[in-house]
């Protein structure tokens, strides 16, 4: 309530001041608008031209992608040697299991 009350107080002193200030005010409005368009020009620059370096970046990868090696051949070799050991210890474990039931009883 106190915001709403100071807020109404505000405007209105702010409504009394423009009236008593009209010149000085057209005055000092009419130095900061030239300076806010020099602001948000050099703002407008400064974002368009990270956006085009951020293009120029996307469309120049080919140099950053690493040129592919013989470690995939390796690796395809290694996997392929897991999957035998994987495929011998399930035949081990398919063969000790029936051991082990003789064993229990």
């Amino acid at each position: 309530m106190k915001t709403l009350i100071g807020g109404a107080v505000a405007a209105v002193l702010g409504l009394i001041g423009m009236a008593v200030w009209w010149k000085p005010f057209l005055q000092i409005l009419s130095g900061a608008i030239p300076f806010t368009l020099l602001l948000g020009g050099g703002l407008a620059l400064y974002l368009g031209f990270d956006e085009l370096k951020d293009t120029w970046k996307k469309d120049d990868t080919s140099f950053d992608t690493p040129v592919p090696s013989d470690d995939s051949e390796k690796y395809k070799g290694e996997i392929e040697e897991l999957k035998k050991e994987l495929e011998t210890l399930k035949e081990e474990k398919e063969i000790a299991t029936p051991e082990e039931e003789e064993e229990k009883d």
